[in-house]
């Protein structure tokens, strides 16, 4: 009686709620089918890593072949390549690009002019909204060894050949990490500019009674401010630390960086799309979202540990 009476507050919880949210209920219809649709529902083609897929079988007609193609990835020469340049790119990413739109929000903050620091925050976002295919189209023209804009003044400069930056493995990395830095700090810096809005404006005035300068305002009193911000997008972010951005890679690389530039998810693609060889691609997609989720588990336990963030 009692296990009845909880399930039907519950119903009649969910129902007042309901009558009452229905407009936000409403909004995440297209949120929750996009996350069923392209999320979980793709989640099903997990089953082919364990067989012999033939197209022509279909998944489960296909014949069961156990953990064989995993163990072609685990056993594969290329693994610790790739795991160690996409390891490397994420890493370098959040180590120079983390601290750029904090930055960037730290000085727009400090700026009086509220029509400049409009102008600047326009500007800052417009690379964000530029597809990843012309942002790499743009890079191969302004680093071209032959009409390139960074090569003429280098070379005029130097006196020094023309360089093939994106033809060479060491400047993979830095072209790769700059692009994305360039197309992505102004939007990042979003956060951090809301987070200093919930700054109490009174604590500058009394920093200002003391006798405290800018800088000093911003060191003892901005930056505590948002550290909480900034402790959880640094933890955050470590759960996508297997996720190097395939799209700009794909775009960027060639047989020539492929030392240094070629990833999981390039692995997969090029295992999957170019070869057909679909049971060892999706061997190799499984292989990264296990050891993503590690660090899904362990990137949550850091932000619950250090900055208070819980789901459930």
């Amino acid at each position: 009686m009692i296990h009845g009476n909880a399930a039907g507050g519950f119903w009649r919880r969910l129902k007042r709620n309901t009558l009452r949210d229905w407009e936000l209920m409403l909004i995440s219809v297209p949120m929750i089918a996009y996350f069923l649709i392209f999320c979980y529902y793709p989640m099903y083609g997990i089953i082919i890593a364990f067989k012999n897929f033939s197209p022509v079988k279909g998944i489960l007609g296909s014949d069961w072949v156990g953990l064989r193609y995993v163990r072609q990835v685990i056993d594969s020469p290329f693994l610790g390549r790739l795991f160690s340049n996409t390891f490397i790119l994420s890493v370098y990413g959040i180590l120079w690009g983390f601290p750029i739109p904090i930055l960037f929000a730290l000085m727009l903050n400090e700026t009086r002019s509220l029509r400049y620091k409009r102008v600047v925050q326009t500007v800052s976002y417009l690379p964000y909204f530029i597809s990843t295919v012309i942002i790499c189209g743009l890079m191969f023209n302004f680093f071209s060894p032959n009409y390139g804009v960074i090569n003429g003044m280098y070379t005029k400069l130097t006196g020094n050949t023309a360089i093939n930056f994106m033809g060479e493995s060491r400047w993979f990395r830095t072209l790769y990490i700059g692009s994305g830095i360039w197309q992505y700090f102004g939007w990042d810096s979003i956060i951090y500019l809301a987070a200093l809005a919930g700054v109490d404006v009174e604590l500058y005035d009394s920093a200002k009674v003391d006798g405290a300068n800018r800088l000093q305002s911003m060191w003892h009193i901005t930056l505590p401010g948002i550290l909480a911000t900034v402790i959880l997008m640094t933890v955050l972010s470590m759960s996508g630390i297997l996720n190097g951005g395939f799209d700009q890679i794909y775009n960027m690389y060639s047989p020539a960086v492929m030392e240094t530039g070629d990833i999981l998810d390039t692995f997969v693609f090029r295992l999957g799309i170019e070869r057909a060889q679909f049971a060892l691609s999706a061997a190799a997609g499984s292989f990264k979202s296990v050891v993503s989720f590690v660090f899904i588990v362990l990137s949550y336990y850091l932000a619950d540990r250090f900055a208070g963030y819980r789901v459930f």
